[in-house]
Formats: structure tokens, C-alpha cells, sequence
């Protein structure tokens, strides 16, 4: 099993200052812990979090005591990508637990190397079941058995470590390869350039037509009476 070192963490403490001394700050709860606040060594955990992923149990040893957990949820800093804040939740290594699995994809499909199609993944992570000490970290994926468009890869296909049990549908597709579509490069229409020079020339005319004077408005004489 993986093992992290933490620290207590005091409510108080400033979490910039530990950042910048390479800690990251952390919380353990779930399973009757009482939340706790903890510290990490950002270089440690972040070896952690590449080994074990969000699926396989880490034991959290604080001095005064160790607790078994899972990486619950990491915050990154948006710009540099590092990890500033962790969520673990505390398990009980005797009780199933559900969770989601990466898929790792491998082999070679004839199917796309002969070039008749194109890999389609349309899962990259299944939800099994299992002990916490039975959990795998990723399952593997042979996409070798793509050699015609009209196979499939199914949950129902990938092989699941003794003691784990898949939860997602044993039906639900995984991998499969569809047909390539040639892309039809689009010939725009050829332009009358005749017709742009008599409507230009037709214009011209009309904006040079003299003006019509308007006729003369006659002038009605009113007789005066006497």
C-alpha cells in the first residue's frame, strides 16, 4: 500500500507561506474520522498521486495514528498546474467500496492501421467494485481485437483483477472503429464577371441621367369684387 507522511495543520495557518515552503495543505474525513486538517509534502504527494491515481488505497500515518484513504479530490492552480489543496476520504479497508477506474488503452487495431477506419473511445473510465485492498489503479484496455468495423469492445471484454466487479453495464461499448470519411473539398462557383460589368455600367448611367425640370406651377388670379 502507499504511504504519505502528513502533518497537523493548525486553523490558523497561513496557507500561502506553507505553499511556498513546499506543502501543500490537505483534509481527511469520512468512515468516523473527524475532519482533519493536515499538511503534505508537495513533491511527495505529488509521486503519490501519479502511482496510486484516485482509486487505490493510501495510508495516512500523522504520528499519532494512521488512517487508510482515497484520493478524494485535488485542486490545481489553474496557471501552473500544481496541486494547492487535497481531499481524502477515509475508508474502512473491510468494506467493499465503489469507485471509478481509468481505462489504459493498448495493442495495435488492424482495423485502423490498415486504414479502413478510425478509433473511437467512447469510455475512458469504468465503475467497478472491490475491497479496498483489491483495487486497481487502471484497468487495460487490447484494442488488437478491432480488425473489421464491425467489432466492438465491451465492459462485458475487459479482464478484472480476482476480487473486483464491474458496475458500469457488461453492455456498454468501450471501443469500436468506424468508417473513414474522405473530406470533399468544396469548388466555389465561378463568378459572371459580364454580369457585374453591365449591372456597374447600368448604374453609372442611371446615377449621370439628367434630371427632368419640374413644370411650371401655375399661378390661379383671384378677382377682387367691388
Amino acid at each position: 500500500m502507499f504511504v504519505i507522511k502528513a502533518d497537523k495543520r493548525d486553523s490558523g495557518a497561513k496557507l500561502g507561506v506553507l505553499r511556498k515552503s513546499g506543502k501543500i495543505p490537505a483534509v481527511f474525513y469520512g468512515a468516523g474520522e473527524k475532519t482533519t486538517s493536515v499538511t503534505l509534502s508537495n513533491t511527495e504527494f505529488k509521486k503519490i498521486w501519479r502511482d496510486a491515481g484516485e482509486s487505490s488505497a493510501i495510508k495516512i500515518s500523522t504520528g499519532s495514528g494512521d488512517v487508510n484513504a482515497l484520493i478524494h479530490e485535488v485542486q490545481v492552480d489553474p496557471v501552473t498546474d500544481e496541486p494547492i489543496h487535497v481531499d481524502f476520504l477515509v475508508i474502512d479497508m473491510k468494506k467493499k467500496i465503489k469507485v471509478k477506474v481509468p481505462l489504459v488503452f493498448e495493442g495495435i487495431s488492424n482495423a485502423v492501421k490498415s486504414g479502413i477506419g478510425n478509433l473511437v473511445k467512447v469510455l475512458h473510465e469504468i465503475e467497478v467494485e472491490a475491497l479496498p485492498s483489491d483495487l486497481p489503479h487502471s484497468l487495460f484496455v487490447d484494442i488488437s481485437k478491432l480488425e473489421t468495423l464491425d467489432n466492438n469492445i465491451l465492459v462485458s471484454d475487459i479482464k478484472l483483477p480476482a476480487g473486483v466487479v464491474a458496475i458500469t453495464n457488461g453492455g456498454d461499448v468501450v471501443a469500436s472503429v468506424v468508417a473513414q470519411v474522405e473530406e470533399k473539398e468544396e469548388v466555389a462557383a465561378p463568378v459572371d464577371l459580364s454580369a457585374i460589368e453591365v449591372e456597374k455600367k447600368g448604374k453609372k448611367e442611371e446615377e449621370g441621367a439628367p434630371v427632368e425640370a419640374a413644370a411650371p406651377v401655375k399661378e390661379e388670379k383671384t378677382e377682387k369684387k367691388s
